[in-house]
């Protein structure tokens, strides 16, 4: 009769399990913060939430039931209190690196979800691995706030892939500049100096705004803006409106535009409408000390010389005049080629009379011999 005991052949008939196996078990008890396993071996299997999921606020009983199967990585043999500790999750880590891996090999563009905003970048998931985006490698221009990125799905290619210093950091930003070159290099070929075209403001200075056309941006300059003149582009334009210019000139990747339409120039009919001895109305749109510039239309200024407002002495135009002024006052002269008109106000009133010298004493009478 053999000498081996009921106990020694239960465990001899057990499976024997290794660090780092992966086995598979039914759940035979789901608690608050742990899952229990049969794993066929001599002690149950225990996957604590924190091994479970990522989600320290989930819900295990949500999570798995009673019967079910699931494959876990061994962890330790004997966590301690004889039983073996599992993990759930680092299977699917396991899975998501060897996934990284060949995408890090391949350079294939991932598609990622942020799942954390970190000081100095982004932590995103890629099918459970976690992969850090440095904030300069965010996009291709500084944003100091990423917060907008939170819970967004971003595209990025794994740069360097190191699971074993855990250091495994993607890139978004080249994916951004190769789609921004592609996009340049399609707008140059189809567009030429004249070619009206559409974009959306990007960017408001004082000189100037910039016009995202899809592709690159083109200057739209202050001087470009209006036939009239402009003090300030941004009392004019916001950021993302659109708006419709034409391409004035390109030089390299550099792209000027304007809205000064021809067909709408003012002073293409302003022969016909100024010329000399017409009476115009017009609106006083700045001064100075030698006289006040005069809108007439949009894009025509009219100069109102100090010496043409009045008959009577005029220091200077402020004394009698003031900005947003409407005047009346006659052309006095036109130049076409240069673009100047002359005013003047006195011309429209009457001339002062001059008051006559006091006649001269009557001659003495002769006297009386």
């Amino acid at each position: 009769m053999s000498d081996i005991s009921f106990e020694q052949m239960l465990e001899e008939s057990l499976k024997t399990i290794h660090t780092g196996e992966i086995v598979s078990g039914t759940v035979i008890d789901v608690k608050d913060d742990k899952v229990v396993l049969n794993i066929g071996y001599k002690s149950d299997g225990i996957i604590t939430r924190s091994e479970f999921t990522n989600d320290p606020a989930a819900d295990l009983r949500e999570l798995v039931h009673v019967g079910d199967t699931l494959d876990a990585k061994v962890l330790k043999v004997n966590d301690g209190e004889g039983q073996v500790a599992l993990s759930y999750k680092r299977i699917a880590s396991d899975k998501a690196n060897k996934r990284l891996e060949e995408a890090f090999e391949n350079k294939e563009v991932l598609t990622a979800k942020v799942a954390k905003v970190m000081n100095g970048g982004l932590s995103v998931d890629v099918e459970g691995a976690s992969v850090f985006v440095p904030a300069s490698l965010v996009s291709d221009i500084f944003e100091k706030d990423l917060s907008k990125y939170d819970g967004q799905d971003i595209d990025i290619v794994i740069t360097e892939f190191n699971p074993r210093r855990r250091r495994i950091i993607g890139d978004r930003k080249q994916l951004i500049v190769a789609k921004k070159a592609e996009l340049q290099k399609e707008l140059f070929e189809k567009i030429q100096i004249g070619d009206i075209i559409e974009g959306t403001v990007k960017n408001i200075t004082e000189f100037g705004a910039f016009i995202d056309l899809g592709g690159a941006d083109g200057l739209l300059h202050i001087s470009e803006m209006s036939w009239g003149r402009l003090e300030n582009p941004k009392k004019v334009f916001t950021v993302g409106e659109e708006v419709r210019a034409f391409i004035k000139d390109i030089q390299g990747t550099k792209i000027a535009l304007s809205m000064k339409f021809p067909d709408q120039n003012p002073w293409a009919d302003a022969a016909e409408k100024y010329k000399v001895g017409t009476v115009v109305k017009g609106k006083v749109a700045r001064m100075t000390d030698f006289g006040a510039f005069v809108e007439l239309a949009q894009g025509v200024d009219a100069l109102l010389h100090v010496s043409q407002i009045s008959h009577t002495h005029v220091n200077k135009p402020s004394d009698v005049l003031s900005v947003g002024q409407e005047i009346e006052a006659q052309i006095v002269d036109f130049n076409e080629e240069d673009k100047k008109i002359s005013l003047s106000m006195k011309a429209l009133e009457p001339a002062p009379v001059k008051e006559e010298a006091p006649a001269a004493e009557a001659e003495e009478a002769p006297a009386e011999e």
